[in-house]
Order: C-alpha cells, then sequence, then structure tokens
C-alpha cells in the first residue's frame, strides 16, 4: 500500500470538504425542535416505568 504525503493528504481533504452538503437555517431548526419533542417523550416514558419498578420494588419489600 503507497503511503499518501501530507500535501496530497491535505489535497484529498478539502476536496471532500467541498461535496459537504450543510442542511438549511430551516432544516436545522426542524430537527432540534424534533430532537427536543423526542426527548421529552422519552423523559417521559422512562419516568413512568422507573416510577412503575420503585412502585414494584416497595411493595416486594414491604412484603418481607
Amino acid at each position: 500500500m503507497a503511503k499518501t504525503s501530507p500535501a496530497e493528504f491535505i489535497n484529498q481533504v478539502r476536496t471532500e470538504a467541498r461535496k459537504v452538503v450543510w442542511p438549511t437555517r430551516e432544516e436545522t431548526v426542524r430537527r432540534a425542535i424534533f430532537v427536543f419533542i423526542m426527548t421529552l417523550i422519552l423523559s417521559l416514558f422512562f419516568l413512568g416505568v422507573d416510577s412503575a419498578f420503585g412502585a414494584v420494588v416497595r411493595w416486594l419489600l414491604s412484603l418481607i
């Protein structure tokens, strides 16, 4: 396998960086809102699951 010179590597990186397509501001805002909503939904779900398991464990420990 042939080694790539540092200058050639930099040229390849620049070439690949030109191919990057950045999202528009609207897409970024839309995705950020989606992530916020999903985080909120999942946090509430896991709060419910954790509370249910906690209640079951407390009930089991009260039997002892």
